[in-house]
């Protein structure tokens, strides 16, 4: 039985009021298990974003509380991802020279509250549609992008190497560079951090791999004194809870710009994870109520020192996998994250960097999924290109202007679906009263002698009426037809410059000896076509129900034709 959903403006009010007592033992398995799995990709996630790692233990704290209490999603996994991490990486890496002197957890926190306050006004607009406008190629191109970049930032920290960051291909050049210069200790430290972690994910998948791994980094670093030999760790890390930071207000206009693009990403991945992992019977993912969960999560895990935060897929898929029932599993993995802060940051501080951008790498290689990059080639060539551009678009502007590449494509894909329908010619299937579009797998389908039939799909509007006309026209010019019957069954709804595009056409056409009728108009588009000069002069006798009775009254005509006297 899942916990009944109702409404409220707290939704976790209303699973909190209808909470059954043997969903708790589900609920604290699965937080204790997602803990394992967040704790330390969160740790992994701030070393991405520059930040200490304590700043990735309080992101895995407080917006997971606070989307917990919001959030319409029961499987959710709140904290932060790679895409933001890196994203928030970006934004800061130019402040230094416009901002000497702001310290990068205040900067962080910063842009925090700014993601946050953009979402929160988003929901007073009810723009929770907005993040519909990036589609599921160009999202796909602009990760495998993203996953490429944090590969090769993360590179020489593997390698026990030094660079200086001018750009993917230049920093790929640098690597290849410095690449004889390779501490083999600290290699031999990463190879073993992805042995463990390749190991247990094939063999052991219930077990934590990320923590199995970092516990097994900081024990080699304690035991064998990898420091002595030559190998990175990363140091002391502040125990106790977050404490308030107050948001720099110079920064605002600084950081604006990448704000909207962080929240625009962190809206996206949060609804798709929501909406991909609900269970039926769970409460319907609001967009608008999530601008609220997410927008709140990042104000209030910003003023206390949280990096920017949203849905994960990863996590929500062990959360659910685990068994987890209600948000309670995520008060778990948040008390589970208290627990680390307070007493287990002393002992994290022996970890290898090295162990730490091996599991960077291991759960960041997944956003560059060349399965579905092939999946969308396949099955269309030109959103194949839309994905590669946004692929493009971050390797070589950067992420955040990626993700300015990464609208534009989209909707640029939406405008050229629309502005570019399909009109199709209607032949029947042999033997039957069936039409249906002319194509090479049915040879057979005869096309009646002197009626064209064509069928234009999607709504017709100012900017596709001409494509459509000169698709009609470049039809009829090889058919050559005595009558041409629209079927406009596929058409929704028809705008003052198409409309005026039937009339014109209706008048060319009739100049050379061609009449035009209509078949299967819509109650809206018959409204229309009835207000407007056309249906005087077409009349009811060229205004058909359907196709076939237009067809019907083409053959009833040509018969009588033929028996007429010469």
């Amino acid at each position: 039985m899942n916990p009944p959903s109702g409404p409220s403006r707290i939704p976790g009010l209303g699973w909190m009021a209808a909470y059954e007592r043997p969903w708790l033992r589900a609920d604290i398995v699965a937080g204790l298990t997602t803990g394992a799995i967040v704790i330390p990709k969160a740790m992994a996630y701030a070393s991405i974003a520059g930040m200490p790692l304590q700043v990735g233990l309080y992101t895995a704290f407080l917006p997971m509380v606070v989307y917990a209490l919001l959030g319409t999603s029961r499987m959710l996994s709140v904290s932060t991802t790679t895409t933001i991490a890196i994203l928030g990486a970006s934004a800061l890496g130019g402040l230094s020279a416009t901002h000497p002197g702001t310290g990068a957890v205040t900067a962080m926190a910063t842009l925090a509250v700014l993601v946050g306050a953009i979402l929160l006004v988003a929901r007073l607009f009810r723009l929770g549609f907005v993040a519909n406008f990036i589609s599921d190629p160009v999202l796909t191109g602009f990760k495998a992008g993203i996953g490429l970049v944090i590969v090769v930032d993360q590179v020489p920290k593997l390698l026990g190497i030094h660079i200086h960051k001018e750009g993917f291909f230049r920093d790929v050049v640098s690597i290849a560079g410095h690449a004889p210069d390779t501490s083999l200790t600290t290699l031999a430290v990463a190879v073993a951090t992805f042995v463990v972690i390749g190991v247990f994910e094939k063999f052991i998948p219930k077990a934590p791999a990320p923590l199995v791994a970092v516990a097994g980094g900081i024990a080699a670093s304690a035991l064998l004194g990898l420091k002595s030999l030559g190998v990175s760790i990363v140091g002391e890390i502040p125990g106790g809870f977050p404490v308030l930071t107050i948001p720099d207000t110079s920064l605002v206009l600084a950081l604006w710009p990448a704000a909207a693009g962080i929240a625009l990403m962190s809206f996206t991945e949060t609804i798709a994870a929501g909406k991909a992992f609900a269970r039926p019977g769970d409460p319907r993912t609001d967009s608008n109520q999530e601008l609220v969960g997410i927008g709140a999560a990042n104000v209030i895990g910003g003023l206390f020192g949280a990096m920017p935060s949203g849905g994960g897929t990863s996590q929500t898929a062990v959360n659910m996998k685990a068994g987890a029932r209600t948000q309670a599993a995520e008060l778990v993995t948040a008390a589970m994250t208290v627990a680390t802060m307070i007493f287990l940051a002393p002992v994290m501080g022996a970890m290898p960097n090295a162990t730490l951008a091996a599991v960077v790498i291991a759960y960041s290689v997944g956003l560059i999924s060349l399965g579905e990059l092939e999946a969308i080639r396949r099955f269309r060539h030109y959103e194949f290109r839309w994905a590669m551009a946004a692929l493009l678009g971050v390797v070589v502007l950067g992420t955040l202007k990626g993700i300015l590449v990464a609208v534009i494509v989209s909707m640029g894909s939406l405008m050229h679906q629309a502005n570019n329908p399909r009109v199709d010619a209607l032949v029947r299937k042999r033997g039957t009263h069936v039409f249906r579009p002319r194509s090479l797998e049915h040879p057979d389908d005869e096309p009646i002698p002197g009626l064209l039939l064509l069928r234009p799909e999607g709504r017709l509007y100012f900017g596709n009426a001409q494509a459509v006309a000169e698709k009609m026209r470049a039809i009829a010019e090889q058919e050559k037809p005595a009558v041409i019957v629209m079927d406009l069954g596929a058409v929704p709804g028809i705008e003052f410059t198409a409309l005026r595009m039937l009339v014109e056409a209706e008048e060319k056409w009739r100049a050379r000896g061609v009449e035009i009728w209509l078949a299967a108009l819509n109650p809206e588009v018959l409204d229309l076509v009835r207000r407007s000069p056309l249906a005087e002069r077409l009349g009811r006798e060229r205004m058909f129900f359907t196709v076939e009775d237009a067809a019907a009254a083409f053959g009833a005509r040509a018969s009588a034709g033929r028996k007429e006297p010469s």
